[in-house]
């Protein structure tokens, strides 16, 4: 059966618990790649004025990102190679990907940094204001295919949310042996020490870290 965007709308968590998982997505990695243009997933807690953004990007074409704002969160994802990508339809948004998107996030549909020649890039489009009880999607008409948006393979590792997720995409991706028990700590919320950032990467001390802990947010305990 296809999974779609409707799908990740309802395995998502509330806001909160998305943007802290998104900011342990975005420690790991820049722990594990130094260099931030290897990175898969990344989070800026400065992108704007009481705006937070988490992003992911494969080098390939493929790529999200996550906007918290004061009203809630806005989720744009964007797989080249589907047929609802915009260069499958003359440059322009599939039907209904966008159309109740709320007046309140609209800025972001139309913001230069998510977009191609003014159109918005996403296959996948997500919000959820504060106080709803769940994320909303368009009501759209799906083209065939097991993954028609991009939508899984796009939030698989977000989706699942587990430390176990991202040691299997990280050994796959960075081609080397991950410790369980230090991603773990991580997913957690433990503040970064030498010895944690050592069991992922021996080559790095958090002293390397300054400038990714500032920009994520995550907390340090250097001993």
């Amino acid at each position: 059966m296809p999974v779609t965007v409707h799908d990740v709308a309802r395995a998502l968590p509330d806001i909160l618990t998305l943007r802290e998982r998104c900011r342990a997505l975005a420690m790991l990695d820049a722990i594990m790649s130094p260099e931030w243009e290897s990175r898969y997933y990344s989070f800026d807690t400065r992108w704007a004025p009481d705006e937070q953004m988490a992003s992911m990007r494969n080098g390939s074409g493929d790529e999200w990102s996550i906007v918290f704002a004061s009203a809630g969160a806005f989720v744009r994802g964007f797989d080249h190679e589907s047929p609802m990508s915009p260069a499958n339809n003359d440059e322009e948004l599939w039907p209904g990907l966008v159309d109740t998107v709320p007046q309140i996030f609209s800025s972001y549909v139309d913001e230069p940094a998510f977009s191609y020649e003014g159109t918005l890039e996403a296959t996948v489009c997500l919000w959820r204001q504060h106080g709803d009880d769940r994320w909303h999607a368009g009501e759209l008409d799906f083209p065939g295919g097991d993954d028609p948006d991009g939508a899984d393979k796009l939030f698989r590792v977000l989706v699942d949310g587990t430390p176990v997720a991202y040691q299997r995409f990280a050994e796959d991706y960075y081609g080397r042996a991950v410790n369980l028990e230090a991603v773990s700590e991580v997913f957690a919320g433990h503040p970064l020490t030498e010895k944690l950032v050592r069991r992922l990467n021996g080559d790095l001390l958090v002293a390397d870290l300054a400038e990714d802990l500032a920009e994520i947010g995550y907390p340090s305990r250097p001993v």
